[in-house]
């Protein structure tokens, strides 16, 4: 039995990532002489009681059982009635049911490309769609592409949809509003189009918000105790960029951060939203006749700085090689924009170590750098091993040691990652305040930093110090 289960597991994995409009799977396993159905879902997975196939009990279970599956409709067998596939245009299109922003009530797009796929078994099994307004055209020779793009996600959600403080598509939108008219930011984030919370209808035919509650309906979920409520969403924005990896250079990787932090501290600046979930995952980079730019995205770990309640959020958000040790450690110090630009160090030391693409990988094994610890599942050892990497500059300087030589311009860069370091930490009115925003980042021309940060480069609160390093690497 316990094999058939780890069988189930690997078949379920493989469904999600291969069928972009499943909800939840159904499975069967058998052991011998006893069956037993299950249902996978985004932070569940519910399994009957045995059906003993040698009883006449349980084999009238499991022919029931059977019979009722042929006929559910496929909502009930967990595929989306919203992502259906058109024969016609031979693509997929994707309903998106708009409670808030601009868009009409209820919009479908055509499926132009899957960019991100759901990958695990549990989680919010986030699906991103590149879609477009119009259907293909059939002719091989047309520009297909689209410009929009489709979030689709089941995240942990707080109550109602109107009380809900973590809703992406609410935080998305404020940030497109405060940012409107800001042509400074111009493509720096996506533009809140739509959405938000799915909807379904309830056994009385009334549409309700889609989330695991009214999926399993409230006799079940009684029986689930504490289980974290996950909720639907599906998010329309404009803006579509390329993963992180196809920089082709440090110069390129120094620019699209540039622009992302730039962007980051606008949004905390106009919107009173902060990221907290800054990771290479969450960076695009798009090119235009301009040149190459960064993209900041993936709201929903955002908070609203002005909610009195944030403070007290202490669960673990972000990707575990570029968290602070802030947030490893899930304490109750205040959240602050230094905690996401200690994930900025954390990107630069992670690619310029392990690189971005297969010609920038190190050729040797790093599996015993010290570097390699930052990636420790244990939260509280990831942290620990942080803290004494950033402790000073000269224990620092064994991490950026590391930097894999054969990266073009990598000596410019130690010096920039050194230097942005020594700003953001050494420079710190109170250095123990590792959660809380400093005023003081400037490094005076005395430094030993060899004019690389000089003062005159650097604009508050930005610690880029940009311009010498640019010049350097043109």
């Amino acid at each position: 039995m316990e094999k058939g289960f780890a069988q189930l597991v690997k078949y379920t994995h493989e469904i999600y990532w291969n069928q972009c409009n499943r909800h939840f799977i159904w499975g069967l396993v058998s052991g011998g002489s006893e069956v037993k159905a299950c249902v996978f879902g985004p932070n569940f997975l519910l399994a009957s009681q045995f059906m003993d196939v040698t009883s006449t009990a349980g084999r009238l279970e499991l022919i029931r059982f059977l019979v009722n599956w042929s006929f559910c409709e496929p909502s009930k067998l967990g595929y989306d009635p919203a992502i259906r596939f058109n024969w016609k245009y031979w693509c997929f299109t994707i309903d998106m049911v708009n409670s808030n922003g601009p868009m009409p009530a209820q919009t479908t797009y055509y499926l132009r490309e899957i960019v991100v796929i759901a990958e695990r078994v549990f989680g919010r099994h986030t699906r991103c769609f590149v879609v477009g307004e119009q259907p293909p055209s059939l002719d091989e020779n047309s520009d297909n592409s689209g410009d929009i793009l489709i979030k689709d996600a089941w995240p942990e959600v707080s109550g109602s949809a109107e009380d809900d403080m973590r809703d992406e598509s609410k935080l998305l939108e404020r940030v497109s509003n405060g940012l409107a008219g800001r042509s400074e930011f111009n493509g720096l984030y996506p533009k809140f189009l739509g959405g938000g919370r799915m909807q379904i209808q309830n056994a009385h035919g009334d549409s309700v918000d889609e989330t695991t509650r009214t999926v399993l309906g409230e006799t079940v979920w009684a029986q689930l105790g504490d289980l974290p409520l996950r909720a639907h969403m599906r998010i329309a924005m404009s803006g579509v960029g390329e993963p992180l990896k196809t920089i082709k250079s440090i110069y390129e990787l120094v620019v699209v951060i540039y622009d992302v932090m730039r962007c980051h501290m606008g949004i905390l600046k106009h919107c009173q939203i902060l990221h907290r979930d800054i990771s290479e995952a969450n960076i695009l980079v798009r090119r235009d006749n301009a040149g190459v730019h960064g993209m900041l995205i993936d709201f929903d770990h955002s908070i609203d700085i002005t909610d009195e309640g944030y403070v007290k959020r202490t669960e673990r958000t972000g990707t575990r090689p570029f968290m602070s040790i802030n947030n490893l450690e899930g304490e109750l110090t205040k959240r602050t924009a230094l905690d996401d630009w200690e994930g900025i160090i954390y990107i630069f030391c992670w690619l310029g170590t392990f690189g971005w693409n297969r010609a920038t990988q190190p050729s040797g094994s790093v599996s015993k750098m010290a570097i390699a610890s930052w990636n420790d599942y244990d939260e509280m050892m990831n942290a620990n091993s942080k803290r004494r990497d950033m402790d000073s500059s000269r224990i620092f300087t064994e991490i950026t040691k590391g930097f894999n030589p054969n990266i073009p311009h990598i000596s410019a860069f130690k010096k920039f990652v050194n230097g942005l370091r020594a700003v953001l930490i050494d420079d710190h009115d109170d250095p123990n305040m590792r959660g809380a925003i400093f005023d003081k980042n400037i490094i005076s021309e005395e430094s030993d930093t060899d004019d690389f940060l000089r003062e005159e480069y650097i604009t508050r609160p930005d610690p880029f110090a940009l311009v010498i390093f640019l010049v350097n690497l043109k």
